[in-house]
């Protein structure tokens, strides 16, 4: 794709708020009181969570690579496989993005967070915490630290591997360059019909991967969300963090500590997994 680097950083930007909208807005949705939603479990969460990342993947792949995490762009970075000239500006899209996506959420929340009136439920519809805390913040932080890098582990590698395949229009500019090098009349019926072909299966390898992706992420968080919630990527938590730190309790109710303690976990710990699986999958396959 020829697209410029500021429509890169814009579609990370609105693909994390996406991410987090929908992610974020489905806990909302499940846990808070009076939401039409209210109860219905983890698992409506992971597939929340699942489409969430499946949107934009299918929307914005083709355009920056649909990262809307750090520990992807740092991963790949770290592995060389993305220019490390964009990675901050890549960061700050993605955790103004995953804070824009929690502003909507609280917007179509507010109400149902002032009938909960309890902070540890609003607080887990912004950011991760550890089933171990009553234990000692110890504790908790090391499982949280070994979940979350071992989950972000998984997620980064399936991701890599899910997505080598050309997508639709970076296959249709390879097609179409090919086939001027070897000097192909490109308005041919016999020429376009190959042009087609190449694209409908790039573009069915897209819907792939990105079918495949959400799947994961469902998975993922299935398995991972039980010690933490599988926060997975440091812009989904930190970005919501900030925002539930200054939301006053006019807005979402009763309000606890934003878990500053805890904050780092969710931070280091996918970016630890994130940069090992893009190295271990580089060192395996390029």
């Amino acid at each position: 794709m020829t697209d410029s680097w500021m429509i890169k950083y814009l579609a990370e930007g609105i693909g994390t708020m996406l991410l987090v909208l929908i992610g974020n807005g489905t806990i909302a949705a499940v846990t808070l009181k009076g939401s039409k939603n209210n109860g219905m479990g983890g698992l409506s969460i992971a597939w929340g969570y699942g489409i969430a990342l499946m949107f934009p993947v299918l929307v914005f792949a083709n355009v920056s690579g649909a990262h809307v995490n750090p520990a992807l762009t740092l991963g790949l970075a770290s592995a060389g496989l993305f220019p490390w000239a964009h990675v901050a500006q890549y960061i700050l899209a993605q955790l103004i993005g995953a804070i824009v996506g929690q502003l909507l959420v609280v917007a179509i929340y507010n109400q149902y967070y002032l009938k909960t009136n309890d902070g540890a439920i609003a607080l887990g519809t912004f950011a991760t915490t550890n089933a171990l805390e009553e234990d000692g913040h110890t504790k908790a932080m090391i499982n949280g630290f070994i979940n979350e890098a071992i989950g972000t582990f998984a997620l980064v590698f399936g991701i890599i591997g899910f997505t080598t395949n050309f997508f639709g229009a970076e296959s249709i500019k390879w097609y179409m360059q090919a086939a001027a090098k070897q000097g192909a009349n490109t308005s041919s019926p016999d020429v376009m019909s190959q042009i087609w072909a190449s694209v409908s299966g790039a573009s069915a390898s897209k819907m792939v991967g990105a079918l495949a992706i959400g799947l994961l992420l469902v998975g993922l968080i299935t398995c991972f969300g039980g010690p933490t919630g599988a926060a997975l990527n440091p812009a989904r938590d930190l970005g919501p963090r900030l925002v539930y730190m200054v939301m006053p309790q006019s807005v979402v109710g009763e309000k606890t500590d934003s878990k500053w303690w805890y904050a780092w976990v969710p931070v280091v710990a996918p970016i630890v997994g994130g940069v090992i699986a893009a190295t271990v999958f580089k060192l395996m396959f390029k």
